[in-house]
Order: C-alpha cells, then structure tokens, then sequence
C-alpha cells in the first residue's frame, strides 16, 4: 500500500461520511471541527473556501476542493460574508456566540447538511454543497498531507472522472442503501481530485509519488509495501524487478530522492510508529510486523532515526493531545 492508497484504505468508512448542506445566500460556514483532511464539492451554484492564512478560493459547480486542517477556516458565498454558525468536532452546529443549534438546524431548511436528503424546496439561488471530512492521523497518511497546499482545488473538467455526476445524480433522491453509496463516492472524489492534482506540472509531487509509475521503481516500491517484513536488499529487490543491483539503485535514488534501503527502513519505521499509535500490540509484534527481529533491534533504528524509543512515541500519542482531533 502506497501513502495515497493508505489515505483511503486506512480511514474510509469509519472517519469520513458524506453530508450535504443547502445554503441559502447569504450564507457562511465557521469550520472548527479540526478534522485533519476534509472534502467538499459544490454539486449546485458555488462556495468559497476562505482560510484565515491564505487566498480565498473559488469552488464552481462540480469543482472539488480539499481542504487541510486542523486549523479552522470558513466556507461561504462570499469571501466577505461574515460566518453566522460555526461547525464543531462532531458535526455540532453552534451559533457565533456559543448557542448549540445542532436539534434544530437539522429539522430546518436553512441546511440538510447533516446527511443525504431529498430537495427541500430550495430556491434556484441556493448553494448545495457535498462535504465530508477525515480523521487521518499518522506518519504514512502524513507522507501525503505534508505534500499538500492549504487548499487544493481541482476543477470538474480536469477531475477525468462521472464521481461528482454519479454524487449529484444519487442524492436527487433517496433509496435504500444510499448513505453507504455516497460515502464511498466520497473517497473516489478525494481520490480522483488529489491524482488530478498531484498530475499538474506545478504541484511538484513528491519523488515516491512519481515513482509508483516508473516500470522499474514502481513495482519495487510496492513490492516494499506489500511486504515490508520481508528482509529486502538491493539485491533482491533488483531481482524481483529484473534489473541489476547497481542500475536499480541509481534509478530509485534519483527518482525517489532516496536510496533504496533508506526508503525502506523510513517507510517501516513509519508503519511501525502507526502501530504503535493505533494498536495494542507488544513492541515485539511490531517489530516483527515491519521487519526487525526483535524489540531491541526495532528500538535501536526507532531512536537513531526519531530520536525517542517506540515506547515513548506510543506514551506520547496516548497523551492528551488525541483529543484536539
């Protein structure tokens, strides 16, 4: 699994789920919810998406925006339009001085922003913007997200795909099964607006990124993936892609940006350090399941490469600071 495929494969389903606001003009959205990674799509009229620290953006119809946080920022018809709800971790709607109007607000037809619905009579002026957000966390999801800008905005045309067609065309009506349909038409918007995106020659992916489609690099950085347990060399893994030891490192390291075995202890450290994060596995288990013999060994390349020892990262991503997400 690549740092894209694990953006999915790790949170879908149980972090991010569709929901679709109606918005009548004129209309802004405070976003505190500090969610990590959030997507929105404007499936009638527009929205800007207004960071506190950078340029407004313009999101037309069918246009996909993603949006890194977890610093808050604002989604409104205007990039002067004062905000009038903030939305909280939660989906909690409250009014700009505190006042929860979560109940009420999801009964009215100001927003059907709390989960798919049918048209409520909205006037031809309203906004109807699909949004969902997720709780990515993590040093493998991280390899993505710090890759990103604030915002990445991609148009309908350059998206090269039917998932914001397919989105609009399921939420103008209602049938059963629909809210797990439009969840996962979600994940394909991201999936699809961040490979349109990372394909601009002004996005400057990361070297990993590029190298997922080079035919030698590509296949030895996902054999690495797939199998990271597995006691790789260069040398096996220029045989497993038929080419010789010193052609294979020479490309992996001028196209990644690191040579293969660096690449490979990072990215084991990295699953290691989410395992440790996100399991109750014993530091033993761990090291077995990215490739070290033992706890000794997985501790020794832990601290030489982050400084602390795996059971110090575990203890400091159990401390408090997992509630601010």
């Amino acid at each position: 699994m690549d740092p894209l495929g694990d953006l999915l494969d790790g949170v879908r389903a149980r972090t991010a789920a569709f929901c679709q606001a109606v918005l009548e003009p004129p209309w802004a959205l405070r976003i505190a919810d500090r969610a990590p990674l959030a997507l929105a799509s404007a499936l009638q009229g527009h929205a800007w998406i207004v960071p506190d620290d950078a340029e407004p953006t313009l999101l037309r119809t069918g246009d996909v925006a993603v949006i890194l946080g977890p610093a808050p920022y604002t989604v409104a018809d205007h990039p002067d339009t004062p905000p009038s709800l903030v939305v909280h971790p939660g989906n909690r709607l409250a009014t700009t001085d505190g006042r929860d109007v979560t109940a009420e607000l999801r009964l009215s037809t100001y927003t059907s922003a709390l989960g798919p619905g049918v048209d409520q009579g909205r006037s031809e002026h309203a906004a109807v913007v699909a949004s969902g957000t997720y709780q990515v966390t993590g040093d493998i999801s991280g390899r993505l997200l710090t890759a990103l800008p604030a915002v990445v905005m991609v148009a309908h045309d350059e998206l090269r795909s039917p998932v914001l067609d397919l989105m609009a065309a399921e939420v103008s009506r209602s049938r059963p099964g629909q809210q797990v349909v439009l969840d996962r038409l979600l994940d394909l918007a991201l999936i699809v607006a961040l490979r349109a995106w990372f394909a601009r020659p002004e996005a400057d992916p990361p070297g990993w990124y590029l190298a997922h489609g080079d035919p030698l690099v590509g296949p030895a950085l996902q054999a690495i993936h797939d199998d990271p347990a597995r006691p790789w060399t260069v040398e096996t893994l220029a045989a497993t892609v038929g080419a010789s030891r010193a052609a294979f490192a020479r490309r992996f390291a001028a196209l990644v940006g690191q040579p293969p075995m660096t690449y490979t202890t990072h990215w084991r450290l990295d699953l290691a350090a989410d395992l440790l994060r996100t399991t109750d596995a014993t530091i033993s288990s761990v090291a077995r399941q990215v490739g070290y013999a033992n706890a000794f060994a997985l501790t020794v390349a832990f601290k030489r490469v982050r400084g602390i020892t795996p059971g110090q990262h575990r203890d400091g991503a159990l401390a408090p600071a997992t509630a601010g997400v």
